[in-house]
């Protein structure tokens, strides 16, 4: 029964340990997003900390405002403490509008103020597709099954936000290890570290202690300043113009953006478990709109309700640990404090960090799908393994034209393709695989996943969908076209054709093959 002089405390205590974990978690995307917008895709200081990071603090801050808001009336609602929905940018999301989006216009254009419009206009229409999720969600998630949406995430996770950085430690290990081992020790072994400081903010302090002992880094006041939050509603407008000249550019940002509003009906569900219950569709709309916030003043990156609600529960937080948050991140935006940390702490000293973060996406995947589904989510990671291939290779050509070797042939050249297959190196499926890397992960696993529980319609029918795909140019092509019959959209139409009809003429327990050699997982004898 609800108790009439119930008053929600909005501070407790407790917010200030969870107050650490959330803020370095943020402090950490933001740092990395900028580092990567200013010194990969070569854009200007003045659009990364005057207008991106301010954007990303006013898109941070509109949603803390609004979840903030709903803590107080679930706590009013059933008289007693809640834990306010811990938010930011979404980790895996800001990795797939980095190099899905921003990262190919800018080596296609070498333009980096292009590169920054058609972000924010995508982060916007991603925003819509986000709050579109109120509408459409429910049926997605019931058709899709978690192996596919998730396993496509876990190939991103393991080429560009494991790997990549994981060699930038090992460019630099004497930083890169320093920090390596306390992420390890902290955050994946979950042991306890010196005054429970929180593992990510003691790998950066580390790190940049071990680099200012080498003569890596240096105190630098290059940047800092005072940059107000301002729309940028004519940049919005060429960028959203470019995504529709560019329709292909829709068909990375599209399945991510889904995977973020159905991820926020999982992070709704995961606290409705801990005791706390929000309203599934205000949180996707919440999301959508702060994210679209976030756009109109400069910032592409989309922000989510986070995954880790228990984790704050037990802790014992209130709301105070995202009002926290949702206070220091703009201050520091808004004060150029984000170019200061930039300046101060070496890329090998957060790299760890990103390594963890693709660790815990595969990790926890494996722990929330079925067991025999990780086969799905492996060959969902599987095209992405070929996008990266595509953007090394293209690295390579790049990198040799740029030390003056001549006469250099293009990728694709006919000559050099025949050459690369000679050496082991398949050229035309490595690429057929990567047009649509993200798309292609997610059909693909929802098609062994189907297969693994029976369900022949359902893998039937994302056969099918990817044959209209493939026959479009939306996946395993350069670019959109009128539909043609080429052999990777036969041979989905084949796949189609047999999911559907072959089970027809079998009686279910007939299906089965009983002599298939099934190699078992051993099991722990008994103590």
């Amino acid at each position: 029964m609800r108790d009439g002089s119930y008053t929600y405390k909005l501070f407790h205590r407790s917010d200030f340990s969870a107050f650490w974990a959330l803020f370095t978690d943020n402090l950490i995307n933001l740092m990395v997003l900028a580092g990567i917008c200013q010194f990969v895709f070569q854009m200007p200081a003045d659009i990364v900390y005057g207008r991106i990071v301010p954007g990303a603090a006013i898109a941070i801050l509109a949603g803390i405002a609004v979840y903030v808001g709903l803590a107080k009336r679930a706590a009013a609602q059933h008289g007693r403490d809640v834990t306010a929905m811990p938010y930011g940018i979404s980790t895996p999301v800001m990795f797939v509008y980095l190099f899905g989006v921003i990262g190919p216009i800018y080596w296609s254009t070498n333009d980096p103020v292009l590169a920054w419009q058609v972000g924010i206009g995508a982060g916007f229409m991603g925003g819509i597709v986000a709050a579109m999720g109120a509408i459409i969600g429910p049926w997605l998630k019931r058709v899709t099954p978690r192996a596919g949406m998730l396993g496509t995430l876990c190939g991103i996770a393991l080429v560009f936000i494991g790997t990549v950085p994981l060699a930038t430690v090992f460019e630099n290990p004497f930083i890169g290890f320093a920090s390596m081992i306390i992420i390890l020790w902290g955050l994946v072994g979950r042991f306890r570290l010196p005054f429970n400081i929180p593992a990510g903010l003691l790998a950066l302090i580390v790190g940049t202690i071990v680099a200012f002992a080498i003569g890596e880094v240096k105190i630098s006041t290059d940047g800092v300043g005072f940059y107000p939050p301002m729309p940028y509603i004519g940049d919005l407008i060429a960028g959203i113009q470019h995504l529709f000249a560019n329709p292909e550019l829709f068909l990375v940002l599209v399945p991510v953006q889904i995977y973020n509003f159905i991820e926020t009906m999982n992070n709704v569900e995961s606290a409705e478990a801990a005791g706390d219950h929000y309203p599934v569709a205000t949180c996707q709309i919440t999301d959508g709109v702060g994210t679209m916030v976030g756009a109109v003043f400069g910032s592409p990156f989309p922000t989510t309700a986070y995954i880790g609600h228990p984790a704050y529960k037990r802790m014992g937080a209130h709301a105070g640990y995202i009002i926290g948050v949702g206070v220091v991140i703009p201050v520091a935006a808004f004060l150029g404090l984000l170019a200061f940390l930039n300046n101060l702490i070496p890329v090998a000293a957060a790299a760890p960090v990103l390594v963890f973060v693709a660790l815990s996406l595969i990790t926890n995947t494996a722990h929330s799908v079925k067991t025999d589904h990780m086969a799905a989510v492996t060959f969902a990671m599987m095209p992405h393994v070929s996008s990266f291939l595509m953007v090394k290779w293209g690295s390579l050509i790049g990198a040799l034209g740029a030390v003056g070797v001549a006469g250099l042939p293009q990728l694709g050249d006919e000559a050099l393709t025949a050459a690369l297959l000679q050496q082991g190196a398949h050229f035309e499926g490595h690429l057929a695989l990567s047009q649509g890397a993200i798309l292609t992960g997610l059909i693909w696993g929802a098609i062994v996943a189907s297969v693994i529980d029976g369900n022949f319609k359902n893998a039937g029918g994302f056969a099918f969908a990817a044959a209209i795909m493939s026959a479009f140019g939306i996946i395993h092509g350069a670019s959109l076209h009128w539909p043609e019959l080429s052999g990777v959209s036969a041979g989905y139409l084949i796949s189609a054709a047999f999911l559907y009809i072959y089970p027809l003429f079998h009686k279910e327990d007939k299906l089965v093959n009983e002599n298939v050699v099934v190699e078992e997982a051993p099991t722990t004898p008994a103590e």
